[in-house]
């Protein structure tokens, strides 16, 4: 609800602060006295476009700030949570524009954007008149108001889980069905890979304890040269055990001859013998034990070579070679599965699917109960409001499945006939200025409760009627005001009549320059003021006696008025 207004500096409004209550507000005056210059500053408060020749003459910038009471709205508390405003009780939309055609918004005194202007007027207040912030010629929200007229909550649950099944279904058989193609693709790669691979039987970090080996091989094989080249210098024709066991047995010829002088020399040469053959023997263990060393260096060289082979053709390090063997090794076996997880991930969807289009036409059927329902309330709000010949139709019509959503699988819009034998349009096409209103006005009074949006605002919805037509809007505006605010802008004194608050709008010259001044009407000043619109520039007695009647008469017999009109 809209429960204050500050203007300053718009147009001919210098200083203007309106509190606002529930109910019916009428605004009346005399053409040209400044109407439309209330509902411009409001528009710029909610967003509208800002247009410099709105600031006053001779003042540097206007501003304008709407305050309302929002109650619980999920769209508001969305927008406020983006912004990072934080909700409070009021929520203050204030516009300031400058002469140079600079504007600036701000959201409980948050700086912020024109656009979230707009986004948080389109939950709080519906112009219908000179402005667009119409949802019912939005046809994307036709549907929305469809289903709140029909109140089927639980239905439009059950197809928003049904579809989040759909939804999750779908793209788990997705994934199935890649995991396949992939692996079906690859099939014939990773076979190969898995023959390669177990025929090379890496082992991990296999590729490190080969260099090692390698380099301890290079020094095994220094130390077999030396270890033989000694054993040839020992052993052997001219050997040194040869050549000393040779000069032995010429002592040893000649012992006799020399007596004992020989012992001692006999004795040495069999000490340097021996010794000798025990070096022989450890240089013997010494070859065998570097001979053999398992493989020979160019069978490593060879298995170094194959295992960096296999790293650059798969393009992993020679390490990783064991981890990818099994990996093919299992890719090759999930073909396998996988075929059996995609026929399951086939059923799961189809059952998904079945699911969702159960609910959506259980949800459709309903819809089109509904459909029938509204159309014959809103062929009841017509003749009364001088719309006898037009036909109002809500059409339904199954939207492709590609836009199948979790709001079901229908496309919802208003369509009117205005004229006998004409096939119904969209709302937007039937004619303008009080028709379109009047028709409007019949919609919100049959879908009162099913829009959310707290103050609804009609410019001259009584253009061009009179007599029992006006009173007839007069009193579908009475009894929308019952359930949510309405300020109406009103030529038809049986409109105003029915007001709960009645405020008068008018021109104040004061010293050269002029003003609009808007002042709510005591009971004496509203009498006068109906009797006006009554009568014109000459207020009669007669014209006093039937506002006396019109103010006298009740709003609606369908809807009885919970406070007396001021």
């Amino acid at each position: 609800m809209l429960s204050t207004l500050s203007i300053r500096d718009v147009v001919l409004i210098d200083r203007l602060d309106l509190s606002l209550e529930p109910g019916l507000s009428a605004l009346t005056g005399e053409t040209g006295a400044g109407k439309s210059i209330l509902l411009d500053a409001l528009g710029l408060a909610l967003g509208a476009r800002g247009d410099s020749g709105l600031v006053r003459q001779g003042s540097g910038q206007a501003s304008v700030t709407a305050e309302f009471v929002p109650g619980d709205s999920a769209a508001i508390r969305l927008v406020l949570d983006e912004l990072g405003v934080p909700a409070e009780e009021t929520l203050r939309l204030r516009r300031m524009l400058s002469a140079d055609g600079r504007s600036r918004a701000f959201v409980n005194d948050v700086p912020t954007g024109v656009g979230s202007l707009r986004r948080l007027a389109e939950a709080l207040v519906e112009i219908h008149g000179q402005f667009d912030q119409q949802s019912l010629l939005d046809a994307g929200a036709h549907r929305r108001l469809l289903d709140a007229f029909a109140g089927h909550p639980g239905l439009l649950a059950a197809v928003a889980a049904a579809h989040a099944a759909r939804i999750e279904a779908r793209a788990r058989l997705k994934e199935a069905r890649r995991a396949v193609e992939k692996a079906r693709a690859d099939e014939e790669y990773l076979r190969l890979g898995v023959a390669e691979l177990g025929e090379l039987s890496p082992e991990p970090d296999e590729e490190a304890g080969l260099a090692e080996e390698r380099a301890a091989m290079s020094q095994r094989s220094r130390l077999l040269e030396a270890v033989q080249g000694a054993l040839a210098e020992i052993e052997g024709d001219r050997g040194a055990e040869s050549r000393i066991a040779a000069g032995a047995r010429l002592i040893e010829r000649q012992s006799d001859r020399a007596g004992e002088r020989f012992e001692p020399v006999i004795a040495a040469l069999d000490r340097a013998l021996a010794e000798l053959r025990e070096a022989g023997a450890q240089l013997e263990l010494l070859r065998r034990e570097f001979a053999d060393g398992g493989r020979s260096l160019e069978a490593i060289e060879d298995r170094i070579h194959a295992l960096r082979a296999a790293s650059r053709k798969y393009g992993v390090p020679a390490s990783a070679l064991p981890e990818l063997a099994r990996d093919f090794a299992r890719r090759l076996e999930a073909l396998a599965d996988g075929a059996t997880a995609l026929a399951l991930a086939e059923q799961q969807a189809d059952a998904a699917e079945a699911a969702y289009r159960g609910a959506a036409e259980d949800l459709g059927r309903s819809r089109r109960a509904a459909a029938i329902r509204l159309d014959e309330a809103v062929a009841r709000e017509l003749p009364p409001l001088k719309l006898e010949r037009a036909r109002f139709v809500t059409d339904l019509a199954t939207a492709p499945e590609a836009d199948w959503a979790q709001e079901g699988m229908e496309r919802v819009s208003f369509t009117v006939a205005t004229n006998a034998g004409t096939a119904p349009g969209p709302l937007g096409r039937i004619a303008s200025g009080g028709e379109l209103s009047r028709f409007m006005l019949a919609l919100k009074v049959v879908l009162a409760a099913a829009d959310p949006v707290g103050t609804l605002v009609f410019d001259e919805v009584d253009s061009g009627i009179g007599g029992a037509v006006a009173s007839a809007v007069g009193e579908r505006l009475a009894r929308l005001a019952a359930s949510v605010q309405v300020l109406v802008v009103t030529h038809s004194p049986q409109v105003a009549a029915l007001a709960d608050c009645h405020w008068q709008v008018r021109k104040q010259e004061r010293d050269g320059t002029t003003t609009t001044r808007i002042a709510p009407l005591d009971p004496p000043a509203r009498r006068e003021e109906i009797a006006r619109m009554l009568s014109g520039s000459e207020v009669t007695d007669a014209a006093r006696a039937a506002a006396d009647s019109l103010i006298r008469q009740p709003a609606s017999p369908a809807a009885p008025r919970g406070r007396r009109p001021r």
